[in-house]
C-alpha cells in the first residue's frame, strides 16, 4: 500500500502545476510519475501503466468526470472546480 501513498504525493505535490489548457491530464500525470523516477509504460486497457521493480504493473485510468471512477483500476481525478488532484486505488 505504501507505493500508492508515494504515487498519490507525486501527483498532489508535483513538479508542474495541472493546466487543463496547456497539457492533458493523462500527460501531465505520466510527466510527474517520471519526474519522481517511477517508469510509465503503455497499457492496452487503460490509459498508462507504473511498472514496478518486481515486474509487476499498476494500471491507472485519468479522468475529469468523478462520475466515471469504478473499481476495476486505480484512477487520477482532477476536479476542475477544486483545481485539486486526486488518485483513488483499486478496491
Amino acid at each position: 500500500m505504501q507505493i500508492y501513498q508515494v504515487i498519490e504525493q507525486a501527483i498532489t505535490k508535483p513538479p508542474i502545476p495541472h493546466e487543463p489548457y496547456k497539457q492533458s491530464l493523462k500527460a501531465w500525470a505520466m510527466y510527474c510519475l517520471r519526474d519522481r523516477g517511477f517508469k510509465v509504460v503503455y497499457a492496452q486497457n487503460a490509459d498508462f501503466a507504473v511498472e514496478l521493480k518486481s515486474g509487476d504493473k499498476l494500471y491507472f485510468k485519468v479522468t475529469n468526470n468523478s462520475e466515471d471512477v469504478n473499481s476495476l483500476c486505480n484512477w487520477i481525478v482532477w476536479d476542475s472546480g477544486t483545481k485539486n488532484v486526486s488518485l483513488i486505488p483499486q478496491t
